[in-house]
């Protein structure tokens, strides 16, 4: 068995280019409508097969996120209880996104860790039977593992491929962590925009029904949207922190970023219809 490490698997950040919540499930979970697209910024993260049953991680997240809760370290341990793999793998992430800030990285490096060991311990799995484990670790990882720019229904798991224009973006990131939980399960949510079908929330202008709620409670994230609106048509995604404004062009985005308050950190990327994941699981 080759001892070689098998390197660069990205973890692509996503955006919410708009997010409805219909309404709240008896479960504690809400509907939703949203609009998912790639961006490519990503973690990257390096794979090698061992032996022994073993799951090793090596990260700088462990002072953060204890390997009990790490996705990327359930992810492994789900696909080897599912296929009865018996070796095991040591895996490195190069954190590159910004945590709590709704481009959805954890569910992105779980993604990636279950469709590059699905290949690399040849447990042959197909996506959907990954995106059912993934399901099971958090609702924004099927996406990921489908790789293709999505409507998504239901808590999120409900997707449909869409190709929505592939703006340039910039992304800022204010010095906040919001808590996904926190926003949910907060009674000033709003939870009653009306579904609609795809073909009118595609032409109509979009929104995300958590910003105003965490612009009231995030000073440092209605900083970012207010400045950035001066600039280009903006929202937040997912639940925060991080908010994107869309460009038509890179040269305008990286105009605009330097611009940036020096007490503001932001990057430029490129909107993706296509997950980088797919592109390097088709082309190794």
């Amino acid at each position: 068995m080759s001892n070689e490490i098998s390197r660069n698997w990205p973890a692509p950040a996503k955006l919410n280019l708009f997010l409805h919540i219909n309404g709240r499930r008896g479960d504690g979970y809400h509907e939703l409508q949203t609009l998912f697209q790639f961006i490519d910024c990503c973690d990257l993260l390096d794979f090698r097969v061992m032996q022994t049953p073993e799951l090793k991680l090596h990260s700088d997240m462990s002072a953060v996120v204890a390997d009990s809760d790490n996705l990327i370290l359930r992810a492994a341990k789900s696909l080897q209880q599912v296929t009865g793999y018996p070796g095991g793998a040591e895996i490195w992430l190069e954190k590159r996104l910004p945590m709590g800030g709704g481009l959805g990285g954890g569910s992105s490096d779980a993604a990636t860790t279950l469709v590059a060991l699905n290949q690399l311990w040849n447990t042959q799995l197909s996506n959907d039977e990954l995106a059912a484990i993934g399901l099971k670790l958090g609702a924004d990882i099927p996406v990921f593992i489908r790789g293709f720019a999505a409507f998504a229904e239901g808590v999120g798991e409900r997707l449909q491929a869409v190709t929505p224009n592939e703006f340039w973006y910039l992304v800022i990131a204010p010095d906040a962590h919001v808590s996904t939980a926190a926003v949910f399960q907060d009674p000033l949510l709003p939870r009653n925009t009306p579904k609609l079908g795809i073909d009118t929330l595609m032409s109509q202008p979009w929104a995300n029904d958590c910003q105003d709620l965490v612009v009231s409670k995030y000073p440092q994230v209605a900083k970012a949207l207010s400045w950035l609106l001066e600039y280009a048509p903006s929202r937040m995604t997912g639940t925060g922190a991080c908010v994107f404004g869309e460009f038509s062009s890179q040269q305008q985005a990286l105009a605009a970023l330097a611009k940036l308050p020096s007490d503001m950190q932001g990057f430029v990327a490129k909107g993706m219809n296509i997950s980088p994941l797919i592109v390097r699981l088709n082309h190794p």
